[in-house]
C-alpha cells in the first residue's frame, strides 16, 4: 500500500477542513476545540520531523518546545492545559500546520522506510511512522470535518489496513499503557462488507492474538460468509472498512454496525482496549 499518498491526501483534507470550520468544539474529541486539534496534529508532525530528520533512535525529550518552530506571533495559540480553545483559529496556526505537515511528507518521501528511528512500538523504522501517520491523519481529518457535520468516510484501502494495524500494533500498546485487565478468552470477528477483510481477535491474559484472512470470490460465496453467524467467535461485527476503523478508534457507536452474538462481549472491548 502507498501510505505516503494517503498521508498527503489526508493532511491536505485536514487543513481544508480546519480552515473551513474555523472554530467550535470537535464532537468526536471531547474537551477539544478546532485550534486544539490543529495544535495536536501539527505538534506530532513536527516532533516526528525532528526524530526522522535527525535520525534519532532514542526518544527525544519533548519538554523543550523549540522543535515546534512556533513563530513570534504565536503567544495567543492554544495551550493544552487550558483546553478547549473554542475561539477562531489564531492567525498563522493553519499555515504553521501546513508547513510542518509538508516537511514531514517530504522527509517520508526522501527517507528509506527501513531506516531505524525511535518509535513507541517494537517496530523501529520510518516505515512504522508513515503507516501510523497516514492513519492518524485520516482519523483527525474525519474529526475536523465532523465539526461542520460533513465528515466523509475513510478510503476503504486505508481503513482496512487501519483495522489490521489496530490489532497488530495499537491494541497491545493501549493495553500496556493503561494496565488494562487481562483477557478471559474473549473472541471477536470483524468482517468488512465493502471488501475482503476478515479479522479474528482473541484476548487471553495480556496477549492479543489476531488472524487475518481475505476472502474473495463470488457474490454467492460472500453471502455464505455473511450468513455464517459468528463463526465460533463470541461476537462478530460487520460493516464497511471505514465504519469498522472508526468504531475501533472510538469514533462511531456499534449501532453503525451489524452485530451478531454476545453484545456484552462487544461492550467489553473498550475495557480490554481502553481509548487513549
Amino acid at each position: 500500500m502507498d501510505h505516503l499518498s494517503h498521508f498527503g491526501r489526508e493532511i491536505r483534507a485536514f487543513e481544508a477542513a480546519v480552515r473551513t470550520a474555523g472554530s467550535g468544539l470537535v464532537p468526536s474529541c471531547p474537551g477539544w476545540g478546532v485550534p486544539d486539534l490543529v495544535m495536536h496534529l501539527g505538534g506530532v508532525h513536527r516532533y516526528l520531523a525532528w526524530v526522522i530528520g535527525d535520525g534519532l533512535t532514542e526518544r527525544p525529550d519533548p519538554s523543550d518546545p523549540s522543535f515546534l518552530g512556533r513563530p513570534p506571533e504565536s503567544a495567543g495559540w492554544p495551550d493544552p492545559a487550558h483546553a478547549p480553545a473554542t475561539g477562531p483559529l489564531p492567525a498563522g496556526l493553519a499555515d504553521w500546520f501546513a508547513e510542518g505537515a509538508a516537511r514531514l511528507e517530504s522527509l517520508f518521501a526522501a527517507t528509506d522506510p527501513d531506516v531505524p528511528v525511535w518509535t513507541w512500538s517494537g517496530e523501529r523504522s520510518v516505515r512504522f511512522w508513515v503507516r501510523m501517520q497516514s492513519i492518524e491523519a485520516a482519523v483527525h481529518r474525519w474529526d475536523a470535518e465532523g465539526v461542520a457535520g460533513t465528515a466523509g468516510p475513510m478510503d476503504a484501502e486505508l481503513a482496512a489496513d487501519a483495522v489490521g494495524q489496530t490489532f497488530e500494533v495499537m491494541a497491545p500498546a493501549r493495553r500496556a499503557w493503561t494496565a488494562a485487565p487481562p483477557g478471559a478468552g474473549e473472541s471477536y470477528g470483524f468482517r468488512q462488507t465493502d471488501g475482503p477483510g476478515r479479522w479474528t481477535v482473541r484476548f487471553d491474559g495480556p496477549a492479543v492474538t489476531v488472524t487475518q484472512a481475505e476472502t474473495g470470490g463470488s457474490d454467492v460465496e460472500a453471502a455464505e460468509v455473511a450468513d455464517a453467524g459468528t463463526g465460533g467467535r463470541d461476537v462478530e461485527v460487520a460493516g464497511t472498512a471505514s465504519d469498522l476503523m472508526l468504531f475501533l478508534w472510538n469514533r462511531v457507536p456499534s449501532e453503525r454496525l451489524d452485530v451478531r452474538g454476545d453484545r456484552a462481549v462487544l461492550d467489553r472491548y473498550f475495557t480490554l482496549v481502553p481509548p487513549v
